[in-house]
């Protein structure tokens, strides 16, 4: 299966000869540094959880140090701090070019949504180390942080949409599809989840509008696809911009490319209740998530061959670009992840995996891997193009990056996978009277040297993240590294349909 008419992606050295004049780009500029500083300390504090989870002295018996308030400031740095400014820095990247038009709002409504997007992560980190939360699941910051959030992400959908919308290229490619999905359905799960009632008009605190199952059925509504549409779709649009950049090559089949937007849209969005067997969720909405989980695992894989299959005949660039080979790397975590995790919905497997550890390297192997992945290869790619550089500062210090990120990753998820399946066989072990076989704190010995390895993964991929700043800072610095100036064309596409890569 041929390309079917896409155009040919444009290399990097031919993206900087063609780009065209007026682009936003100095707040893509700062949402790449943020992207990379952010990554940091988020990694940074998940090596300091996994530390105290290890030797639980490290807690220091503050109550702001401690694990319950830390791990919500990890969780958030990870997913809304680096993957956020990832996502909205690429985004605003691609659809720009892909668009062949300015950024709806010009240069201040990039630097709005910059600055006013960091202004919420540092106050909803300030709230999780004070203890000021709504204390769900996910310790979601408090109404007023939410309300910021909320007129932040609308500005983002107006210039995201307004530049759809005053684009020079007819067709709109699929990559700015998937980013669509997801500015549009976070918001509705933001708005929903956090429903509130403050409590006083100058109080900090508030009354969560929904209680019971009821809270728990919305709370993983919200949480599963935060999942789907943040760390999937999102991600998704980036690897549908990126890949054929680096690899120089079309999407490998564009029509896959739409039947995996929308069936992965349509089944996404009702798989949350997986989260809740054998709870008191009702049963036909726990088998009713089950079900959709199941059905997921084939437009993931559709997503996933299409990425990979790109490369037909850009294999041997595996070789010589080891930013290139992050973003492959990324594919392949996407296609585990997304097998296991309808592997485990499915009530039998659920019952001996939840509230495991498994579980956790499981939201790992996706979260390091695919989500990690894709935006390292993603911001390899943007340094040198936004700064008007030849290439990296070494591409050696890439590939030590990725083999130390890749060892981490493999340490972290196995010590989870083997922790997890051990717990979950002690906790339903019965001696031969039909009593528990182990108590609760013999589990939890158990796990230690497990934690103590999850631990080492974690700061390999820490290394790995430090070495990539060095790196960026210094290929940033080089003034070897500086473009020749270049005469400015118009760009030429090699197909009928959109300028996948345009410049």
């Amino acid at each position: 299966m041929a390309a079917e008419g896409t155009v040919a992606a444009l290399s990097p050295a031919a993206t900087m000869a063609v780009r065209a004049e007026g682009y936003v780009e100095g707040p893509v500029k700062a949402f790449a540094i943020a992207t990379v500083f952010w990554g940091v300390v988020g990694f940074l504090m998940g090596v300091l959880i996994a530390s105290q989870l290890a030797w639980p002295l490290l807690n220091l018996d503050l109550e702001w140090t401690t694990f319950g308030r830390l791990r919500p400031v990890h969780t958030s740095a990870v997913i809304f701090a680096f993957g956020g400014n990832a996502l909205i820095g690429t985004s605003l990247f691609v659809v720009q070019r892909t668009c062949r038009a300015r950024l709806f709002g010009g240069e201040d409504m990039g630097w709005f949504l910059f600055w006013g997007y960091q202004f919420f992560i540092v106050t909803a980190a300030l709230g999780y180390v004070l203890g000021v939360t709504q204390g769900k699941e996910y310790a979601e910051p408090e109404w007023y942080v939410d309300l910021w959030l909320t007129v932040v992400w609308v500005a983002y959908l107006i210039a995201f949409g307004g530049t759809l919308i005053r684009r020079e290229e007819p067709h709109i490619y699929v990559a700015n599809w998937f980013y669509l999905a997801f500015i549009i359905t976070i918001a509705m799960l933001h708005i929903g989840n956090n429903a509130a009632l403050p409590v006083g008009a100058g109080g900090g605190k508030s009354y969560i509008v929904w209680s019971g199952v009821q809270d728990a059925m919305i709370q993983w509504w919200y949480g599963h696809n935060a999942v789907g549409f943040f760390l999937t779709a999102g991600f998704l649009g980036m690897m549908y911009y990126f890949i054929p950049k680096q690899a120089d090559r079309p999407v490998y089949s564009y029509r896959l490319s739409i039947v995996h937007f929308w069936t992965l849209i349509f089944l996404y969005i009702w798989a949350g209740p997986h989260h809740l067997h054998y709870t008191a969720l009702p049963d036909w909405a726990q088998t009713l998530g089950m079900v959709f989980s199941v059905m997921l695992w084939m437009p993931s894989w559709g997503g996933m061959i299409n990425g990979l299959m790109t490369l037909s005949g850009a294999w041997d660039k595996l070789r010589t670009d080891p930013a290139l080979r992050f973003s492959v790397t990324a594919v392949g975590f996407y296609g585990m992840s997304t097998f296991e995790g309808p592997v485990m919905s499915i009530k039998a497997v659920n019952g001996l995996s939840h509230y495991t550890d498994w579980t956790i390297g499981h939201v790992h192997s996706g979260a390091m891997g695919w989500v990690g992945f894709i935006s390292f290869g993603a911001i390899y790619y943007l340094f040198p193009v936004l700064w008007r550089k030849r290439g990296l500062y070494s591409e050696k210090l890439v590939s030590w990056h990725f083999w130390i990120a890749t060892l981490g990753i493999v340490l972290y998820i196995t010590a989870m996978w083997v922790s997890g399946i051990m717990q979950g066989l002690m906790w339903r072990a019965y001696d031969e009277l039909g009593f528990l076989q182990y108590s609760f704190i013999e589990t939890v010995a158990a796990m230690h040297p497990y934690y103590a390895i999850r631990t080492l993964g974690g700061v390999l991929y820490l290394s790995g993240a430090l070495i990539m700043a060095y790196n960026l800072w210094m290929t940033v610095r080089s003034e070897g590294l500086a473009e020749a100036a270049a005469p400015r064309r118009a760009p030429a596409f090699a197909g009928a349909t959109p300028a996948a890569a345009a410049e």
